[in-house]
């Protein structure tokens, strides 16, 4: 940071401080109590593989309550995760801005409409410059008049609910690892036109697989039509998108925090102190907090084709994904943070960062783990949780400014700092997430064939939802493909259903940790006579309290 931006940033606090005066009883500060935020990304130090391991990949991430006290809506961050985008030739990129990639994960939103402080899971699909997003079965941009994304992503399992507010851990969950992943299946067949332009769809179905305590195997996954639908207005960018390009192998592996509440004020003598929510991270008996684990890339050849020789009439395909298809990548020494204090709308160049390294350190229990260790000195365990500092002093050498760590002690009294309470904020009740209900609709006709049926989850909402044949659900409706078409994925569906079982592995195991759990209540057995070739779709989901029928429990497991 120059001197420059080092003399615009305390303009920028000190106008700030000045605006208003949060009232805080007893308490005079000198330019009063100001909200802010905390924000920036930590990052992980992953060694590269082969570029030819460009088949997907998956990773074990740990799942926590990252803040101690919901912060409200403003509240988004991601936990560890990565981003998945195409692989290009150096002289095939697409023309002109085109940023498409895979870039969910477990985290919380700003529209998540059910929160707790156990974060939820979501695909985050992003069609070129975002003006796609999907994020599960009915999740996704846009409204049902103008859909940006409630469409492109179909459910494959039918043993898993996907709530159309993203996908629920066990409440309580503290440390456990969370193994998620995406590998190619050809679940449809290329096509030559798409939507009737003569441009191509490719038959990559990205497909998400999960490794959980209660949960393994495929989930559901991104149509081809997702992707390709950009290049009916862009036919340049034909067969450049994630319908039918393999993936980079080496992705970057980072901790995306978007909103953390803190708050500023400045004493009569200038100085400029903040207070950061109660965080937390994750830690073992031994003290260190381990935060992502077995990082693979995978070859195409991993599942696809097998899979394929099986759709082809060939042996059935186990579903185990092959190891000698697949690189682990392992992690160096290093990473960092560029996590910052500072008021809303703070220019990037313009912040400040905190003393990271003095608290935390990268490291590496063994070669596919990364985590941190921490200074006890300057953080707080208690049980499985270990709080970060959270009151810092703005300091400067003339050149560089950074947040130091202070102890409550060397804050002056009469700010009010340490008498704050960072609380949930008073917010309006979360309408319900909800589904066309028009009886013309593709949710009606030709409509599901049993329900409804309900499921209580732990973050306080019910979920509403129905039994569709597999073909018939929303999303294969708007998939751009034929009644001949999805005939035809219906039976490459029914074979994996009868073969491929919720209950054993298809990504590697965790060498290390437990597994984290999902949320019982998403764990469903298909009714009687719908065991294949059946899917759950969610139509409606609404805070217990306003759900109607509210002794009407899930049907199905009868």
């Amino acid at each position: 940071m120059t001197a420059h931006h080092n003399v615009a940033f305390m303009k920028t606090i000190i106008q700030f401080l000045s605006a208003s005066l949060l009232v805080v009883p007893a308490v005079v500060c000198a330019a009063g109590i100001q909200q802010g935020e905390m924000a920036g990304y930590l990052f992980g130090p992953a060694e590269k593989v082969p570029e030819e391991f460009n088949g997907g990949f998956s990773l074990y991430a740990a799942a926590w309550p990252l803040v101690e006290t919901y912060p409200g809506h403003k509240f988004q961050t991601g936990l560890c995760g990565t981003w998945m985008h195409p692989q290009y030739e150096p002289d095939k990129k697409p023309a002109g801005k085109c940023y498409t990639d895979v870039e969910g994960g477990l985290g919380w939103w700003r529209d998540t409409h059910f929160p707790t402080t156990t974060p939820k899971f979501i695909m985050g699909g992003v069609g070129p410059n975002f003006k796609w997003i999907a994020n599960g079965p009915g999740y996704g941009a846009g409204t049902w008049d103008k859909p940006r994304g409630q469409y492109g992503v179909a459910q494959l399992s039918p043993w898993l609910l996907f709530p159309l507010d993203g996908l629920n851990l066990k409440q309580g969950t503290c440390g456990e690892l969370f193994g998620y992943g995406y590998l190619p299946l050809p679940l449809t067949n290329p096509k030559p036109t798409t939507a009737g332009k003569k441009v191509p769809t490719g038959n990559h179905c990205w497909t998400l697989f999960l490794n959980t305590a209660n949960f393994k195997g495929p989930v559901a996954f991104f149509t081809p039509f997702f992707w390709s639908q950009a290049t009916i207005e862009h036919p340049e960018w034909a067969g450049l998108m994630l319908d039918s390009r393999p993936v980079g192998p080496n992705k970057p592996i980072q901790m995306e925090t978007q909103y953390i509440p803190a708050i500023l004020c400045t004493s009569a003598g200038g100085r400029v102190y903040a207070r950061v929510a109660p965080t937390s991270f994750p830690v073992s008996s031994e003290g260190y907090s381990t935060v992502l684990h077995r990082i693979t890339a995978y070859k195409k050849t991993a599942l696809w084709d097998d899979v394929q020789r099986w759709f082809d009439g060939g042996a059935p395909a186990e579903g185990l994904i092959k190891s000698e298809a697949s690189a682990v990548h392992t992690f160096r020494q290093g990473g960092g943070s560029s996590w910052s204090i500072c008021p809303p709308r703070t220019q990037r160049e313009d912040r400040v960062p905190l003393a990271w390294k003095s608290f935390a350190t990268s490291f590496t229990p063994n070669p596919t783990t990364f985590g941190y260790r921490w200074n006890k000195q300057l953080t707080r365990q208690s049980g499985s949780l270990v709080s970060l500092p959270e009151y810092y002093r703005l300091d400067t050498d003339g050149k560089k400014s950074r947040w130091s760590v202070v102890s409550p002690n060397d804050v002056p009294q009469e700010l009010g700092l340490t008498q704050y309470r960072f609380e949930t904020p008073k917010e309006k009740p979360q309408e319900p997430r909800t589904t066309p209900d028009d009886p013309e609709s593709c949710w009606k006709k030709p409509g599901p064939v049993a329900g409804p049926f309900k499921a209580r989850l732990g973050d306080g909402s019910v979920v509403t939802y129905y039994w569709y044949r597999f073909a018939d659900q929303p999303a294969m409706l708007n998939a751009d493909l034929t009644p001949e078409e999805r005939e035809q994925v219906q039976k490459r569906v029914e074979k994996l259903h009868r073969a491929w079982t919720k209950n054993r592995n298809y990504l590697a195991p965790p060498d290390v940790g437990k597994l984290a759990e999902l949320d019982p209540a998403l764990i469903l057995t298909p009714p009687r006579g719908m065991e294949a070739g059946y899917v759950p779709i969610a139509t409606r989901q609404e805070l217990a309290g306003a759900a109607s029928h509210p002794n009407d429990q899930e049907k199905a497991r009868q």
